[in-house]
């Protein structure tokens, strides 16, 4: 391949002339030495001169002489890119180096030069090209030394390198470097490919320069991009890696950039991923980034995850759905020159002929082909022989295809090093690994808890540290498993933290060959390993990342059905994890993995049980499936009911889900009722100041708030904000949610300048503390929105703020979860009222459909989004229809919330209005004359809504021509709507001008 550059100077090409006459030269290099070639290529131009650069790897087949020969066509000296590798291209016999560098490079030595870039030891005959050492030196030293072989001028500080160029000197490593595997010396081949992926990556449209390398297991897709990373590394200023092949994993590693990148995030992974997104998409501070998902694919997340912005990203998959989000770069087997050259230089013992024959057995691909060339070079045994132990399937037990087009016949392959006498302890560290999940295993958990109750032939791994690193290195070095860092980036770890990644294929062929009782006796060790790793506190988001880490590894060790009561609490505490964390769907699924292991041997009503049902009742609830939480809940509680002795703490924890899953239910009624018996009894078995008995507290308030008693919610709150400021203080996380219900209540009740006042602090807290993007702090943040919203505060700021918000919302929780059909509602509101119409009628819609979908229609909460959905006809001068919606919100509002409930009030004035409007003046007067009653009644005189309702009033008697009481009416809501909410706020302007009044739905579900 050649790669044309633009001339840096005017000279002839070939015209040295003086010293410094501009020259040309061809740059040639291996395509593993690309960033050395790039930078010599630049401090050549700098200083005038024309390059070329040419990656070279001529076929075995072309002597060596006619190859050399060809380069000399170009015009120009010939500069040569050595190291060791250089001379394995091909591969070539060291004796055919040195007869031609003796002979034909020796007859031409004036148009040839070279760089060694090595100091191992090169063919003796290389000393005729002269080559200057760069190894291990500073760019000024190594530019000295270039420019003087080449017989340029060299001045130190001219010909600076311009900013524009993007190039760094090779050996300065990037920024940020995160976690990018070793590189693997034998990388072989692919440089079509790497050159290609490239390509796409560079020439794509700005912001969405992503590609995906897809293909089936074992085909090299991890090596590729690695490869790629560090044959490129000089074209950015970030690289991060991220294991993908489970999700948490994947979740916690792609936010842990936000600390390398300096930004201000809180512990949440869903915050972090925001923060560390819109970073990369706004190129701050780094706008040469490359991120690598490895093995992600579950294309679910895509949306969430996938960075855009002005740097790359790569995905490794073998998944074709990635064709929807990203490029797609299909990745094949080697070709047979690659898989013989390979063979040849890991092994060079054997034949060309024999290398083929070899590639020809494993099909060309890459992954036996490297276990192969492990074994044939570490052994040294002849190929016939090998390949006889292959042919032979002497595992004929394993007969069952490993799939994804994977050679059978590498089985054969592992059985030859797990049956192998000579390595015993770097097969029970294989063995071992293999009762972990593939991917990155934390392998030093073996070392970090020597106490742990490990069977005898595992016991040496963590008391001899000389034998643990030779079997380590012999799986390595087999091409087994590969090193990787645990832990702060760029920091040494110790044997302890050590971790490994096993690729997929590997661990499940291991797991196939490994003996049973051992299988079965590793597997108890790791999960004593995991429950020993267990923080033990998965409220602390500190701990998160490790949990994180021993999460897929659970049900591969059988923890998930160990009657080992510590590893038990680790399992749930793993749950916990996920309650805490945000990571509802991966723990929804755990949480069901979890009950059907433990209801084959464990009674419904132990402690266990009834944690994994609160638990489990939590994640549900939290993923919005709210009738599966209430069934759970209560099945459970008919079974504590009827147990004798009775179990009264058992019985609190569940009633306090089942109150919650009734509140989502719309059972209001129900849910309170239940609520005060979880106070009651909580205050009675633990007091009134612990954990369990405040949070009973604090839902009651919530389910006061539901039925429409906001004057107690707000005054229940208020108590439950003293106490948990008193006895948790202002700063811990149930505190800051009790001042979210404060803002709230005040807001309900009308007080819409203190709810501003209140929330503002509150706001700041939980950003301080959570993180901006803490589901919780969404949740502030929401209130202080709309608090502002009421108080009549710019409309421009409040639509920008409710835009970012719900764009933030989606991002974290995603668009059809319960929290961010009610901000789409809350923003569809807004925007109707300051006209974007179509807008609003489009977020009303998808917000009622949503609603419709996951509670139902006859749920309060579906009933109430009628109401927007009339003001947005209402709006589009579709006024029968609205008429309509308002009174079937009317009618289903007021058959399950009764008459006086505020929601049932808002939809009255609402269809009032509908009434005035279609000429049915004088019902629409009754029913506000009604609904002004009722809301005096429940909200009191001076409440924004009963205020509506006088106005609403006001203006149906004047168009009956009872002027006279119109005025009355209309003059004394004015008086207190100026009084209470002030001269210019909205509701007191839109009064005096005489428009309807009307109110939009909030939907809330506690």
């Amino acid at each position: 391949m050649v790669d044309q550059r633009r001339s840096g100077g005017t000279g002839a090409a070939g015209d040295r002339g003086g010293q410094n006459a501009p020259e040309h030269f061809l740059v040639v290099f291996p395509g593993y030495h690309r960033p050395w070639a790039n930078w010599i290529a630049q401090r050549l131009e700098t200083h005038g001169h024309r390059v070329t650069l040419q990656r070279w790897d001529p076929p075995r087949e072309v002597p060596l002489e006619e190859a050399l020969g060809d380069l000399l066509l170009s015009t120009g000296r010939v500069l040569l890119v050595l190291n060791d590798w250089f001379f394995e291209l091909g591969p070539r016999a060291p004796g055919e180096w040195n007869d031609v560098l003796r002979g034909y490079v020796a007859d031409q030595a004036e148009r040839f030069a070279a760089v060694n870039l090595t100091n191992r030891q090169l063919p003796p005959a290389t000393a005729v090209l002269e080559p200057v050492s760069l190894w291990g030196t500073g760019e000024d030293e190594a530019e000295e030394r270039l420019l003087g072989r080449l017989g340029i001028e060299y001045r130190r500080g001219a010909g600076r390198r311009s900013p524009a160029i993007s190039s760094r000197f090779p050996n300065t490593p990037p920024e940020i470097w995160g976690e990018v595997p070793r590189r693997n010396g034998r990388f072989t081949g692919r440089d079509d490919l790497l050159t290609e992926l490239q390509s796409r990556l560079t020439e794509a449209e700005r912001g969405n320069s992503a590609c995906t390398l897809l293909g089936m297991s074992g085909i090299g897709k991890t090596q590729i991009a690695a490869e790629y990373a560090h044959r490129f590394s000089t074209d950015y200023d970030v690289i991060w890696w991220v294991n993908s092949d489970d999700r948490n994993i994947q979740r916690d590693r792609f936010g842990e950039l936000a600390a390398e990148l300096g930004l201000h995030s809180g512990s949440e992974p869903g915050e972090r991923i925001r923060a560390v997104r819109d970073a990369l998409r706004r190129g701050e501070p780094y706008s040469r980034w490359l991120v690598i998902f490895d093995g992600w694919d579950d294309t679910e997340g895509a949306n969430v995850l996938l960075p855009h912005g002005p740097g790359h990203t790569i995905v490794t998959s073998r998944n074709r759905g990635w064709g929807d989000h990203t490029d797609v770069l299909e990745v094949p087997s080697f070709d047979r020159a690659e898989s013989t050259a390979y063979l040849m230089r890991r092994a060079p013992h054997i034949t060309s002929a024999q290398a083929d024959e070899v590639a020809a057995e494993f099909s060309d691909v890459p992954l036996p082909l490297v276990q192969a060339a492990s074994w044939l070079g570490e052994s040294r045994m002849e190929v016939p022989e090998y390949l006889r132990m292959v042919r032979e399937g002497r595992l004929s037990s394993v007969d069952e295809p490993v799939g994804d087009g994977f050679p059978h016949s590498s089985l054969t392959s592992w059985s030859i090093l797990i049956n192998r006498r000579t390595q015993p302890q770097a097969v029970e560290v294989l063995s071992l690994c293999a009762s972990f999940a593939p991917g990155r295993i934390p392998l030093g958990l073996a070392r970090a808890y020597p106490q742990a109750d490990l069977p005898e032939d595992l016991r040496w791994m963590s008391t001899d540290l000389p034998a643990w690193t030779r079997a380590l290195d012999t799986l390595v070095n087999y091409s087994v498993l590969t090193r990787e860092s645990r832990g702060p980036v760029n920091t040494e770890m110790g044997p302890h933290q050590e971790t490994v990644h096993m690729h997929r294929l590997v661990h499940d062929i291991v797991s196939r060959l490994t003996n049973d009782e051992h299988r079965d006796a590793h597997r108890k060790a790791v999960r004593t390993l995991l429950a020993e790793a267990d923080p033990g506190n998965p409220l602390d988001s500190r701990q998160w990342p490790q949990y994180a880490e021993l999460l897929p590894h659970l049900e591969p060790s059988g923890a998930l059905s160990s009657r080992n009561s510590r590893v038990q609490a680790a399992v749930l505490n793993c749950l916990r994890y996920c309650v805490r964390s945000g990571e509802f769907t991966a723990g929804t699924r755990l949480a069901e993995k979890i009950r059907n292991y433990w209801t084959t041997f464990m009674d419904p009503l132990d402690q266990q049980m009834i944690d994994l049902t609160t638990q489990q009742t939590n994640l549900l609830l939290a993923a919005g499936s709210n009738r599966e939480a209430y069934e759970l809940g209560r099945t459970l509680r008919d079974r504590l009911r009827a147990a004798q002795p009775r179990d009264e703490l058992g019985e609190l924890s569940v009633n306090s889900g089942l109150a919650g899953s009734l509140r989502r239910l719309g059972r209001y009624d129900e849910a309170l009722e239940l609520q005060r018996q979880v106070l009651e009894n909580a205050e009675r078995l633990l007091g009134g100041n612990e954990l369990i008995s405040l949070s009973a507290r604090h839902n009651l308030g919530v389910g006061l708030r539901l039925l429409g008693r906001y004057r107690e919610a707000y005054e229940l709150d208020q108590e439950t904000l003293s106490r948990r400021e008193s006895v948790l203080r202002a700063r811990h996380i149930t505190t800051l949610n009790s001042g979210n219900a404060i803002a709230h209540g005040l807001r309900l009740l009308g007080l819409y300048r203190d709810a501003v006042a209140r929330q503002e602090p509150v706001v700041r807290l939980h950003v301080q503390i959570l993180g901006p993007l803490h589901p919780q702090t969404l949740s502030a943040r929401k209130q202080l929105a709309l608090a502002r919203r009421r108080e009549g505060g710019f409309p421009q700021d409040i639509g920008m703020l409710m835009d970012s918000l719900m764009d933030q919302m989606e991002q974290v929780q995603g668009r059809t979860h319960y929290t961010t059909l009610s901000f789409i509602n809350d923003y569809g509101n807004y925007q109707r009222e300051h006209g974007d119409l179509a807008r609003a009628k489009d977020l009303i819609a998808e917000a009622e459909a949503g609603y419709r979908a996951l509670l139902g229609p006859a749920h309060p909460v579906a009933t109430g989004m009628l109401a927007n959905t009339g003001l947005v006809m209402q709006a589009a001068g579709d006024r029968g229809e609205a008429m309509s919606m308002f009174e079937s919100a009317l009618a289903g509002l007021t058959a399950t919330l009764g008459a006086d409930h505020p929601w049932v009030l808002g939809c009255a004035l609402n269809a009032s209005g509908g009434r005035n409007f279609n000429g049915r003046v004088a019902d629409a007067a009754d029913l506000s004359r009604d609904t002004l009653r009722r809301s005096r009644q429940v909200l009191g005189d001076e409440h924004p809504l009963t205020l509506s309702c006088q106005t609403a009033l006001a203006g149906d008697l004047r168009a009956l021509r009872e002027h006279e009481e119109a005025d009355k009416v209309e003059a004394d809501a004015l008086l207190t709507l100026t009084r209470t909410l002030g001269a210019q706020h909205p509701h007191t302007l839109s009064a005096r001008q005489r428009n309807r009044p009307y109110w939009d739905f909030e939907a809330y579900l506690g």
